[in-house]
């Protein structure tokens, strides 16, 4: 983040404040050990939690400041102390002060209080590592695993006197890894480090007035809190909680073991979204395979579907289509239509200049690919690189006042998950033009609506955006978002529907929406046991 910051053109590193306190006498073992006799339980799980679950890259792995910070003026402090917090002496506010600062930003000291707050020109900011509208106190992250929320949350704020109750600059959501405390953090920091740099940017090109403006106005007005304050769970709480995560960790590798999820696609001879979800019909591929991905496209009268159909046994997708006939019926299995050396999804369909091309995900390659229709619908040639050195998935296009808009959701930092944060790009040509980011990137950072989940459609007049609902598991459900701005500086949604996986029995996740030629079809994941065969 630190090494962001100094390589950009928005922003420089006047001034690091250290804490000089004296450290404490290291205490001996029993002592220590009585200490956190309470809490005993806890500290063992986190010591066995990461044994089990490594990740890399460990966001958590020490990193040494001083060659970064070498040429940086250095301010030693001891603050005067009480029980949980700290405030600044007036000889070394005054100090603090004459360097003239934008922003401070917390990451020592422990909760700072006093006249320090009001030290810099937009004030101190902070990370809470968890979503203060739902869990204040700690540990970070914590109690989203152990009381099985299917989020996590993060904010960059101001820090005032209130606790936690500071004007919010960034609120994004995360999914909660449902076994490891470690491993849910893990992709949750990878990407929060993106948050500062983003906002100092934002302050870079607006100006403190203005960004101070928007981020007042795009706080909530009422903050209330009524959950208790969390701490570290005693040990009697850490045994219950043990408990139920290792019944649920046994129970899913049970489950791995005699089962394995199977998408397939679920599809309905209607375009309508009003009434109810049912009276769909399944299209089972045989064991070994999946479909998913589904893309609908209109040729000579005639409906086509494109999907991905992926391969247990060589690991990767290819593109396949299923033809569906005048009267209404689907083959008994789909014609192969694009395979690579490198796994393929999410075909994406479209005409442009009279001509028909295919973008597809490619995200190992780090690239944006497309391939044009020589011969409908079974040759294609290319590829044509759309974006290139950029890990994207589910690219998406939509046209619209002669511009053509590509929203993809990305990963900034490696050890991020690819479920947060979608990303809005445009060209006046797709092939022929540069793709400008949008000044507001990412435009949604939020695991429950992101990740695109198919074509963007008109309905009554509504531009609607088909997003994946990714909490609680990748492509748990499809939330459908309306557009309500969309230029070239500005872009704002807001969810108006859903389709969850419970719609029918057996049905676990469904992420991707498809409709056209008087069909609507989605992708639905299911458990097939693995000694069936069919």
């Amino acid at each position: 983040m630190l090494e962001r910051i100094l390589a950009s053109t928005y922003a420089e590193i006047a001034l690091v404040v250290r804490d000089a306190s004296p450290a404490s006498p290291r205490e001996p073992a029993w002592r220590r050990l009585y200490n956190y006799r309470h809490h005993l339980l806890y500290l063992a799980y986190r010591k066995l939690d990461r044994r089990m679950f490594r990740r890399q890259p460990d966001a958590f792995a020490p990193r040494d400041l001083g060659p970064l910070l070498a040429s940086v003026p250095m301010l030693d402090v001891v603050p005067r102390r009480t029980r949980f917090s700290d405030r600044f002496s007036p000889e070394d506010l005054a100090t603090l002060k004459e360097y003239d600062l934008d922003v401070l930003v917390r990451l020592g000291f422990r909760i700072l209080r006093g006249g320090v707050l009001q030290a810099a020109r937009c004030g101190i900011w902070s990370f809470h590592h968890g979503d203060p509208y739902l869990f204040r106190g700690g540990p970070a992250g914590a109690w989203e695993v152990f009381l099985g929320s299917p989020t996590t949350g993060s904010v960059l704020q101001i820090l005032n006197e209130e606790l936690d109750g500071g004007l919010v600059l960034y609120r994004s959501q995360s999914c909660t890894d449902s076994v490891s405390l470690g491993r849910s953090l893990n992709g949750h920091y990878w990407k929060t480090l993106s948050f500062l740099p983003r906002k100092l940017a934002e302050l870079g090109r607006l100006g403190s007035d203005a960004f101070m403006a928007k981020a007042r106005h795009s706080h909530p007005t009422v903050n209330l809190y009524s959950e208790r304050m969390y701490t570290a769970p005693r040990n009697a709480e850490m045994a219950r909680i043990l408990v139920r995560l290792g019944t649920h960790m046994t129970r899913r590798r049970v489950r791995n073991l005699v089962s394995v999820n199977q998408w397939r696609l679920v599809v309905k001879k209607s375009e309508s979204l009003n009434g109810s979800i049912d009276g769909f019909r399944e299209i089972e591929p045989p064991h070994g395979l999946f479909w998913a991905d589904p893309n609908i496209h209109e040729h000579q009268g005639r409906c086509y579907v494109f999907c991905e159909e992926y391969s247990h046994r060589t690991g990767k997708g290819s593109v396949v289509l299923f033809a569906i006939g005048e009267d209404g019926k689907w083959p008994d299995k789909p014609l192969p239509i694009l395979e690579t050396p490198y796994h393929l999804s999410y075909p994406f369909v479209f005409t442009h200049g009279g001509q028909i091309h295919m973008m597809v995900e490619c995200s190992t390659e780090r690239r944006v690919e497309s391939y044009r229709c020589v011969e409908f619908p079974h040759r294609w040639e290319g590829p044509t690189v759309l974006l290139d050195n950029i890990s994207a998935v589910d690219a998406t296009l939509h046209e619209q006042d002669g511009r053509w808009w590509m929203f993809a959701n990305m990963v900034e930092n490696e050890g991020a998950m690819p479920w947060d944060e979608l990303f809005l790009f445009h060209t006046a040509d797709p092939f022929g033009g540069k793709w400008t980011p949008h000044p507001l990137n990412p435009i949604v950072s939020d695991v429950r609506r992101a990740r695109p989940a198919g074509r963007l459609f008109w309905q009554d007049g509504k531009l609607v955006r088909p997003a994946q609902n990714c909490a609680g598991g990748y492509g748990r459900g499809i939330v459908f978002n309306h557009v309500l701005k969309l230029n070239e500086t500005e872009y704002e949604e807001c969810p108006i529907a859903q389709i969850q996986p419970n719609w029918h029995p057996g049905i676990r996740a469904t992420h991707t929406f498809a409709r056209g030629g008087g069909w609507t079809v989605c992708d639905a994941d299911r458990w097939r046991s693995r000694l069936s065969r069919k």
